[in-house]
């Protein structure tokens, strides 16, 4: 799976999560988690969730909040889906 398939796919994960939809230039690598695609705690925990069910993957030794901004975690699936 290429960075553009993941980062598509994850944009629907978190737009699902925040209930919204996201303007193509408002959602990038950049983009934070919480102030810009508006994640709540509870959005949060829905992403975790889709992501590992998704992508085939499990969150270990690492909490979603360590993860500040999309890029982060496209860094994280690309690691995973690599091992």
């Amino acid at each position: 799976m290429t960075r553009t398939e993941i980062t598509e796919k994850l944009k629907d994960v978190f737009q699902m999560a925040a209930g919204k939809t996201y303007d193509e230039s408002k959602y990038d690598e950049s983009s934070n988690l919480t102030t810009d695609l508006g994640l709540n705690s509870v959005g949060i925990l829905y992403c975790v969730i889709a992501i590992e069910e998704f992508f085939g993957i499990r969150f270990e030794d690492v909490g979603f909040g360590d993860f500040k901004t999309v890029g982060d975690t496209i860094d994280y699936i690309e690691k995973k889906l690599a091992e």
